[in-house]
Parts: structure tokens; sequence; C-alpha cells
């Protein structure tokens, strides 16, 4: 068990501090303080020593110096059961000090703001909290350290029980969170200075993230999981309502925001297993979610819908009709959440900002490292498309062959989309041949009653052979939009030209694995 006789306060933090510190007080603990929180203290009426009269030397270069000094990091690393270590803390006039309550300058909140300036930001990079709480964790079987203002009423519980003792246990847990705590403050900066060189990819990484919630599972019941948000940005997903949310629920929630986000206003999709099974957009948002279910109403039973548009009464009552998972969409009317009130399994997430693409990395585990890429955001226009046919594309043509491109991009590879000019008619999703997907693209079309005649067709990757090309016109398929690229182009070129079928190249792939 730690016995406490003196602490260490300083905190930019200082919720709850008055508070701790007065019971410490109360109980005989020497309170030795710095700064803003030694002006807190004494304003409060908290009996507290000046870290500069404590060690003897003052606090020097507008208080980048005040607690490195042997005083303080000599009673924060004494081992009080080390002999040595004792003989040598009375020789110097060291005194152990058993608490420390720290935490750091806020550089995150500063970098945050508009107009914070490289000058601003270094100032608010923490040398002597970082030290101490690092100092105190390392001694945690004699220091007891506190960097959450959520562990006090732990602690004070723990003192109260153990009459003024803490637990080498729990100063071990504590000593834990310091560790992850002044890692992820490490990162923070070197992510900044990374990014004001504009470095992607430095020679080391390392990623702070704060976990947001607990999942209800993993991809299966028997896994546990968890949702971190980026340390530098709070997360949007927050469910209006709805059941706790799981892992595959989380992934598939992030798809069809996705898949809606870089589509026109009041554009609908819908996800399964990250697939989409439709995708459509329309005047409104309920024409656009009638287009979308009609592509595989089956598939779209259960699924989690994505909506770059706010959802009114009439789409919130069409969507209730069946059973679906949740809805990420720009906002929901009053009307529409009192109707999905009457659904409370239904997850709601509203996402303010739909249409802003975000400078996300895209990171993958594989069991010995991480994969990292920026993500498929870059969008192809039509003036950079390469008609390769001799038939050539109307105007009409070329919209449908892009919003066809535009959607294929979302599907798991090999992937193949037939579409209309505002929605998907079929879809052909993660098939290990091509020409399976353009297969079941079609016959997935078929199924629903929806015709291919006169579809465009997309595809995510170039036509290895004309076979693929044979079964879209089989079908009767109107145009193909692919990146080109293969050994046989001229083959394929050819057999869409034998076909009367409308071909443009892209020069760009859209794998998805």
């Amino acid at each position: 068990m730690i016995q406490i006789k003196r602490a260490l306060v300083s905190v930019s933090d200082k919720t709850g501090i008055t508070d701790i510190c007065a019971f410490l007080s109360q109980n005989g603990v020497e309170i030795l303080s710095t700064g803003g929180t030694y002006d807190a203290l004494s304003k409060a009426g908290i009996p507290v020593k000046k870290v500069e009269d404590f060690t003897g030397f003052p606090e020097i270069l507008h208080g980048r110096v005040k607690t490195l000094h042997p005083k303080i990091h000599g009673g924060l690393l004494g081992d009080t059961t080390n002999p040595d270590h004792v003989k040598q803390m009375g020789e110097n006039n060291i005194s152990p000090i058993e608490l420390v309550i720290v935490n750091l300058y806020p550089f995150v909140k500063t970098v945050q703001k508009p107009d914070c300036k490289l000058e601003d930001a270094i100032e608010n990079i923490d040398i002597g909290g970082p030290s101490m709480l690092r100092s105190a964790a390392k001694n945690h079987k004699n220091v007891v350290v506190l960097t959450d203002p959520k562990d006090y009423s732990s602690f004070t519980e723990e003192w109260k029980k153990n009459n003024g003792k803490i637990s080498r246990e729990t100063a071990f847990h504590y000593a834990a969170k310091v560790f992850s705590e002044t890692a992820s403050y490490d990162t923070a900066i070197a992510t900044y200075f990374n990014k004001k060189l504009d470095i992607k990819y430095p020679d080391k990484i390392s990623f702070a993230f704060n976990k947001k919630q607990k999942l209800r599972y993993g991809e299966n019941p028997h896994q546990d999981a968890a949702f971190y948000e980026p340390i530098f940005a709070k997360s949007e997903f927050e469910a209006l309502q709805g059941k706790e949310l799981s892992f595959n629920n989380m992934l598939d929630f992030d798809a069809a925001f996705h898949v809606a986000s870089l589509l026109p206003q009041n554009a609908v999709s819908i996800v399964k297993h990250l697939n989409p099974c439709g995708i459509a957009f329309g005047e409104t948002v309920l024409e656009s979610f009638e287009l979308a279910r009609k592509t595989d109403p089956i598939s779209a039973f259960g699924g989690i819908i994505g909506i770059h548009g706010k959802v009114e009464k009439d789409a919130a009552e069409e969507i209730t009709k069946n059973f679906v998972e949740g809805v990420i969409a720009e906002g929901f009317s009053e009307e529409a959440l009192e109707i999905f009130s009457k659904k409370p399994n239904i997850r709601l997430i509203p996402i303010a900002k739909f249409d802003e693409a975000l400078d996300e990395l895209d990171l993958r585990s594989l069991h010995h490292g991480l994969l990292i890429q920026n993500r498929d955001y870059d969008l192809i226009t039509k003036d950079k498309l390469k008609i390769v046919s001799k038939k050539q594309p109307t105007e009409d043509d070329l919209e449908g062959l892009m919003f066809a491109w535009n959607c294929v991009k979302f599907i798991k590879s090999n992937a193949i989309v037939y579409t209309d000019q505002n929605s998907t008619l079929g879809i052909g999703a993660g098939q290990m041949s091509r020409v399976d997907s353009v297969e079941l693209g079609a016959v997935k079309a078929q199924k629903v009653g929806l015709s291919v005649v006169g579809s465009y067709v997309g595809s995510d990757a170039f036509f290895p052979f004309r076979d693929g090309i044979d079964a879209i016109a089989k079908v009767g398929a109107k145009a193909i939009i692919q990146p080109g690229g293969s050994i046989r182009d001229e083959e394929v070129i050819q057999a869409a030209d034998e076909h009367g079928l409308i071909m443009v190249f892209t020069g760009m792939r859209h794998f998805r694995h």
C-alpha cells in the first residue's frame, strides 16, 4: 500500500481539482503546485506551497522551466524501498512525493483553432507535464499518479476505504493510463508536424484515438469490439435512437455514408454486408429511396440506408414499411423522427456535413503489419472520358455512364453495375471472374423484373477478354464505361463495335478489396 504525505498538482483541465485538493489538505497532505493551478487552489482557500519555494529555484523562461528540477524528479523517481535511493535522497535533501495530479497543456484544442499559428502550437507543447507523469508512472510502486479527472472519485473512495492508503494494484492501473495519455499526446504533436510538412507517410507512424464506445460485439457475437474516434476530430456517429451498434453495423453505416456523400443531393444508397444493393438519386429523397430499393428489394431488407439529404415524413413512412437496421442522413425532420420512434430498434445517425469528402486514410490490418492508403475519393469528369467505340454517346448517355462509374467504385471487386441514368438496375459484386459479375448483375435485375435493355454498364477494372462484352451485349445493354488498359483492349473494343455498343475508357481503376 502507498501512504500519501505529499502531492504535486499542476493541471490545465481544472475540473474537480479544488474538491480533490481540499480533500487531500483536510487529510494532512502537503500540496505543491505551480502557475494557474496554484492560483486556483489559493483562491479556494486550500493551503498550497509553490514549487519554487519547495525547490529553492525560481520559475524561469516564462514558465518553460519550473518543475524540471532534481528535487521534483528525485522525489518522484526515488524508490523508497531501495536503501541506496533513500540514502542518496537524504544526502541531497530530496523529499519523496507520493501523489502526482497532472494533466497536460491543451495542444489538440489549440491547434484546432482556425487562427492557430505555429508559434502558438509550439508554446502548447507540454514538457514538464509529461516528464512528471512519466516519472511518477515509472515509480508506480511508490507514487500514485492521476491524469484523468474522472479518476478523482475512485481515488478518494479507495483512500477512505483504506484509511489514507492506495493499493499498488490501483497505482499500476493509473500508471498504465498515464503512458497511454503521454503516447497519445506525443502522437498528436507528431501528427501536427507531419501535416505542416505535408508528410502523409512518415518513416514512423502512430495513431491517437479515444474510445468512443463499446460495441455490442465484433463481426460475430463471440468477438469483442469497440469504436474509437481520432483525437483531432469528434466523430459524428451518434445514434438518435435504436439498438446498440455492432461492429458490422458501423462498417455498413460508414459504407452507406460514403456512397451517398459522393453522389448528388437526395442520393440514397442501401448497403448490405458492405456492398450496395441499390443506389439512386431523384428529385426527392422518397423518389431516390424507392428507386434504390427497386434494384434488389430482397437484399434491401435489413440493410442500412445512406441518404444525402434530410429525411422528411413521406420518406420515413416508406422506409419503415419494411425492416431496416438503420438510416444515416444529413438530418431528420420532427415528423420523420416521430414516425421512426414507433420503430425504436431502427438506428438513426445524423451527419451534418454529408458532402464534405474527408481527407481520410484507409487503414487495413494484416497479421504482420498495417497497410495505409488514401481513400478512393478521386472523381473523373465527362471531359476526361476517352470514347473508344465507333458508336458515339449522346449527352444523356454520358450522364448515364458517369452515374454507373460513380456507383461501381463502391462495389466489391470484381464489380459490374447496370444502371439507367439515375438508379442501379442490377449489381454483380465480389465475383472471382469478371464475366461472372456481368452475368450475375443481369440475373439480379431480371429476378426482380427490371430490364437491363438499353442500360449503362460500369466495370471497376478492365475487361481481360471479350467474353464480358459478349455477355453484356446478349442482355441488351447500351453502353459500357471501364478503365481500359488491358493488353486485349483492341479485341474488347472490336467486340463492342461488332455489337453496336458504346464504350468509353476512364483511365482510372476502382478496385475495392
